[in-house]
């Protein structure tokens, strides 16, 4: 955190010195106050007995006319106390703004930018590790405890050091012994500090944890909300949701008492100061030992600032134990490694063709529980290849390989005869067309959601990977076309109309390798069919892969494999593995006697024979 106060070092000194500047003002003000008490003892000394003690000087503040008249020199004091009010007043306006723009419009918009970033280069790993309530938290809640470090703790710990050395080093000036007295609670007070902060900060880490537990669940709430409706679970929702969120309160409310606590007990310290200072300072004073203006007086609001200061340790104390729990939550996403990056100096290629070759590739999302096993697989430019299996079976994690979602812990992923990691990321993902098993819209229209990985296509090549996806039609029925807003996720549009947007952004891309999985899942028979009578042409030159499951899918593809347990068991055309004893067989029955039971059902509907 030091580091990254470092990077706004120029202004943190600009705020420091607006802050030195007002504790200049305010001693002068306080030393022209005493000054002022003085003369006015020194004009009654002199009216009762002529013999008048030392004219009155301030420490801080011009030197006094002792040939003016009284009210003339009261005067001045005066005007002088106005004038630093008044450049006090400019000066705090002027700090207001300067810790505003470094704390609000600098630091937290830079940070949160800079974490944001840091997520977009992050591999799917960290995501499969880490929830969307956790990460949301850190980049809004938490992004705001590193802002209170630079302005509640580093700022104000400057102004606390440098404030109380002059506020002890002035009373010093004025009564060393009386310093002393006065400042003999302050041992007691770090000891305090130190045993509060120690005991305080593992019930903050609690706190960020409960809070990030009830984002996450209202999160999952918010999403899962049809299906709540559905099952009729709205008051066990809402109960779950009232015991997370009253979980929070009771860990705060416990935090609070503490510091509540606290600081009632650094003000009884402070409190205790002035009473030595009455006690002590008064029999000084009375002794003439300490003249009671420039002396008792401007020690009393010395000490009264000093107790000021001090009283805000329980203040930097909560805060510095804030700053450091959501830090470190920051700092665990910026110092997060990057897994899948560009390798160094990798240079830029030629398009690419779309050759596609795994060799002796192994993978798992925990490396002691592999997911893929020795998967050697070499898909042609132009073939479509289509991955059939059971739940599990690894296929999908078999195509996030390819364009590096992960990369594989044993063996290498081909493209083009290269070794993926030698492409630049940017390049290897343009080239690919994606279309997920569960396909995500944004909140946008539908033009720019098709146009989302090519922002520059023109509204004719839009429409042209529309039609080429069967998504015109339905595209023209909304009420403003193309230019129609979709809800969250697109969920006002139907599984099967979310999907053919998804293919047609992938298709728009006019990319060597389309990755389908399961594309027509979500698609009712004829849908699927008009689908695949326009993705001919998208597939026509183009690398596939496609998982699926219907053989109507699996028939159209060059050749098929399969998988069991992160393994190709079988591979080959539909014509040579209906040939064979295996899994394709087995599935390719079932779905066979699926049919003709169907059809049966309706001849005997029909009154067919």
């Amino acid at each position: 955190m030091f580091g990254l106060a470092w990077r706004y070092r120029a202004r943190c000194v600009q705020v420091l010195l607006l802050q030195f500047a007002l504790l200049a003002l305010g001693l002068s003000g306080l030393s022209l106050t005493g000054l002022g008490i003085d003369y006015l003892a020194w004009e009654l000394g002199r009216s009762g007995t002529g013999k008048p003690a030392e004219f009155p000087h301030a420490r801080f503040g011009p030197p006094l006319p002792q040939d003016w008249e009284p009210l003339h020199v009261l005067g001045l004091i005066a005007g002088c106390i106005l004038g630093f009010a008044l450049l006090r007043a400019a000066l705090n306006y002027t700090y207001t703004v300067a810790i505003n723009r470094l704390v609000q419009q600098r630091l937290v918009v830079d940070l949160r930018g800079e974490v944001y970033d840091k997520l977009q280069k992050l591999s799917f790993r960290f995501f499969d590790a880490n929830t969307t309530g956790s990460i949301i938290t850190r980049v809004t809640g938490d992004v705001q405890a590193v802002r209170m470090f630079l302005d509640q703790v580093l700022i104000q710990s400057v102004i606390m050091v440098v404030s109380l050395t002059l506020y002890t080093v002035y009373m010093a000036g004025l009564h060393p012994g009386l310093t002393v007295a006065c400042l003999a609670t302050t041992p007691v007070l770090a000891v305090m500090s130190a045993v509060f902060s120690r005991r305080i900060q593992p019930r903050y880490a609690e706190s960020r944890e409960r809070v990030e537990t009830m984002v996450q669940y209202l999160s999952e709430s918010i999403q899962g909300v049809q299906v709540t409706k559905a099952f009729g679970r709205e008051q066990e929702d809402r109960e779950a949701f009232a015991a997370r969120n009253r979980a929070v309160f009771d860990q705060q409310r416990g935090i609070f008492w503490r510091v509540s606590l606290f600081t009632p007990a650094v003000g009884f310290l402070t409190r205790v100061n002035m009473m030595v200072l009455l006690g002590y300072g008064g029999w000084l004073v009375i002794r003439g030992e300490l003249p009671l203006g420039a002396g008792l007086v401007v020690f009393a609001g010395l000490l009264d600032q000093f107790s000021g200061q001090i009283n805000q340790v329980a203040t930097l104390v909560n805060s510095v134990q804030q700053s450091l729990v959501g830090a470190r939550r920051v700092f665990e996403i910026l110092d997060a490694p990057v897994e899948v990056a560009d390798a160094p100096g990798a240079p830029a290629r030629p398009r690419l063709k779309g050759d596609v070759r795994f060799e002796r590739v192994s993978f798992g999302y925990d490396r002691a529980d592999p997911v893929l096993a020795d998967i050697d697989l070499a898909v042609k430019p132009g073939q479509c290849v289509a991955i059939l299996g059971a739940t599990g079976a690894g296929k999908s994690t078999l195509m996030s390989l390819i364009p590096r979602f992960y990369d594989p812990t044993a063996g290498r992923v081909l493209i083009d005869g290269i070794d993926a990691r030698d492409l630049r990321l940017d390049e290897l993902r343009r080239a690919i067309g994606i279309v997920f098993q569960e396909s995500f819209l944004f909140s946008n229209t539908v033009a720019a959601n098709i146009a989302f990985g090519h922002p520059e296509a023109t509204p004719a090549q839009i429409e042209k990977a529309a039609r080429i996806a069967a998504a015109h039609d339905f595209i023209m029925r909304l009420p403003q076309g193309y230019e129609t807003v979709l809800g969250e996720s697109g969920n006002t549009l139907s599984g099967g109309q979310r999907q053919r947007l998804a293919i047609a952004r992938a298709v728009l891309l006019e990319p060597a390798i389309l990755l389908l999985d399961d594309p027509t899942a979500a698609i009712d028979s004829e849908t699927e069919h008009e689908i695949f009578e326009a993705l001919e042409n998208a597939i026509a030159g183009r690398t596939t892969f496609i998982v699926a499951h219907r053989l109507s899918t699996l028939r159209r593809a060059d050749f098929i494999v399969v998988m069991e347990a992160g393994r190709i068991v079988q591979r080959g055309t539909h014509a040579e593995l209906m040939r064979v004893p295996g899994p394709y067989l087995r599935v390719a029955d079932l779905q066979l006697v699926d049919r003709e039971d169907a059809s049966a059902l309706l001849r005997e509907k029909e009154g067919r024979p």
